[in-house]
């Protein structure tokens, strides 16, 4: 079994109950190998999470910004609690190396990995608000997560790259971008896509995807790499 104390250390906290903290950490397919172990799954934790995490996020902006209307913090919290975020906070608070996964999960990358992570910082969140209450949690989500907030407003990254790369093309060339299937290929249920965003004529970037929709995304991503915007 894994040691968490080394986690409680380096998160500053500390489980009265030993055994929710590890709860957080049990994804469903662990138990399909190891039936007999003492734990249930962390999906629980991870809805109750789910619900804290939004009252803490949402209370913060609340107070912190008076002024902002609700469309901004509304805007604010999705990139706050969104998958590639929580991910993101999971690994720097080294979540990953607690996960109690299957074999076969083990070796997942991208976004399952992204998801598995996501959901299991949800499922932290839950757990300690079980364990020790509201307030320490508060901390916790102020500390690991809520210190992105400047980042996200200064970089403009509550906006999506479609929409950034939009306004910042409009406001420097004059010009609305449009996107073009440049390839597609696979069978319709694994259909995989190359999509170019262009200025006029000029493709600036393209992005691959399991959808239109994801390959827009990313090659938006890569031409406001490409401009520098």
């Amino acid at each position: 079994m894994k040691d968490f104390s080394n986690l409680e250390k380096s998160l500053g906290i500390k489980f009265k109950n030993k055994d929710l903290l590890t709860q957080a950490f049990v994804h469903r397919s662990y138990l399909n190998e190891n039936p007999d172990f003492v734990l249930l799954h962390n999906e629980r934790l991870e809805f109750l999470g789910d619900a804290v995490l939004e009252l803490a996020t949402t209370e913060y902006l609340y107070s912190k910004y008076p002024d902002k209307a609700e469309g901004d913090m509304t805007n604010w919290r999705a990139a706050l609690v969104n998958a590639r975020m929580l991910a993101e906070v999971a690994k720097e608070m080294s979540l990953e190396d607690y996960l109690l996964l299957s074999k076969g999960e083990e070796k997942e990358t991208g976004k399952a990995r992204q998801y598995i992570l996501a959901n299991t910082f949800e499922s932290l969140m839950g757990a300690y608000y079980l364990d020790s209450g509201y307030k320490k949690v508060e901390e916790l989500i102020k500390r690991c997560l809520l210190v992105k907030l400047p980042n996200i407003i200064e970089n403009h990254l509550y906006q999506d790259a479609k929409s950034r790369f939009q306004e910042e093309a409009q406001e420097r060339t004059g010009i609305t971008p449009t996107y073009k299937v440049v390839k597609d290929w696979g069978p319709d249920h694994d259909k995989l896509f190359i999509i170019g965003v262009f200025l006029n004529e000029d493709m600036i970037a393209d992005g691959q995807g399991s959808s239109k929709q994801e390959a827009e995304e990313k090659a938006a991503e890569k031409a406001l790499v490409a401009k520098g915007w």
